[in-house]
């Protein structure tokens, strides 16, 4: 891991979707080391707890979540009847969702590791709820059709996909501090990704700036 302060130099070899999947680790390592991730509020939204809790709730199974952060939402789940296992990309939110996770006396199964390269993690599935709270929009657009496969090959007939997305970022907006994250997430990206999923709501959020939530169901 590269320590505050330390100059790294660029890798002769680094093709650019490596240099952007690296810009993307940096961006989210100088959140964390700040400790100032927007998007790990330590407030599980209203739409999972919705989803798990409300009228038309889906009874408890086995959940993934991807970017999980620090861990909020997995020790929700986890309190809440479910069997979770929770990915991040940055070990220091995993060594503290493990850690919160102790204290709050909740099993969560918490994996170092990249959301769209399961296939090296020990999260084989079958999955019956995956949530992602801002995973999906940050990963560069060449990885997203990878982490739609994983999903797709570890979900249960029938299983949820909750994900919270930032839109494409306007036409004359500053450029975002990694460019790949002004494509944002649309539903017809989603559509064209997802084979064998239906997406079933579209709900847009109430931030300042253009953010839905979207609701998929793999097919039975």
């Amino acid at each position: 891991m590269d320590q505050p302060g330390t100059a790294q130099r660029p890798d002769p070899a680094a093709t650019p979707r490596d240099q952007e999947e690296e810009s993307v680790h940096r961006a989210l390592e100088r959140y964390y080391r700040a400790d100032k991730p927007p998007w790990d509020t330590g407030v599980t939204p209203p739409e999972l707890v919705t989803l798990v809790e409300g009228h038309d709730a889906v009874p408890p199974g086995r959940a993934l979540e991807l970017g999980c952060g620090t861990g909020t939402n997995a020790i929700y789940l986890a309190r809440h009847g479910w069997e979770v296992a929770a990915v991040d990309l940055i070990d220091r939110a995993v060594d503290r969702a493990r850690e919160r996770a102790e204290a709050a006396g909740v099993t969560v199964r918490l994996l170092h590791g990249d959301a769209t390269r399961l296939d090296e993690l020990d999260v084989p599935g079958p999955f019956d709820l995956f949530f992602d709270l801002s995973c999906y929009c940050g990963i560069p657009p060449h990885r997203r059709d990878a982490y739609a496969a994983g999903l797709t090959q570890r979900a249960a007939p029938g299983a949820r996909l909750l994900m919270f997305g930032y839109g494409p970022e306007p036409v004359g907006n500053p450029v975002p501090e990694v460019a790949s994250w002004a494509a944002g997430v649309t539903a017809d990206e989603l559509h064209a990704r997802f084979a064998g999923w239906e997406l079933l709501d579209v709900t847009p959020g109430t931030n300042s700036v253009p953010t839905f939530w979207f609701t998929l169901r793999r097919d039975a």
